[in-house]
């Protein structure tokens, strides 16, 4: 049986991407050795949609009230990339990671099996 998920970010610096994950978005972690850090996340939902173009995968981090999240962010000095703007099923923007990747990061507005504030 599936138990959970493991999330991967590559990055040419990956210390400054983990300190990003432990110290700007506080997220507690184990360490694996040698500074391999494994970080727990909130729990998580999978969503499949169609694509016209090859197979891919995104992650998006959620939150409960998208500006206050960014206000807390920017803060901290993280780079928000787009300005939000509405979806049919959420808030959506985007923040800059260290070394140039971006992450989403949204405000659901849709049923979730995972968010209590939803209808799911």
């Amino acid at each position: 049986m599936i138990t959970g998920v493991h999330a991967i970010l590559y990055a040419p610096d990956a210390d400054r991407v983990r300190a990003f994950v432990k110290d700007e978005l506080g997220y507690e972690f184990a360490d694996a050795g040698h500074g391999w850090l494994i970080f727990a996340l909130p729990p998580a939902e999978l969503a499949a949609h169609p694509t016209d173009g090859p197979p891919a995968q995104e992650l998006y981090f959620m939150c409960d009230d998208l500006t206050a999240t960014l206000a807390d962010l920017t803060a901290k000095g993280v780079e928000v990339v787009d300005e939000p703007h509405e979806e049919r099923w959420g808030v959506i923007t985007r923040i800059r990671i260290p070394g140039g990747a971006e992450i989403g990061l949204y405000e659901p507005r849709h049923p979730s099996p995972i968010l209590p504030s939803s209808d799911g």
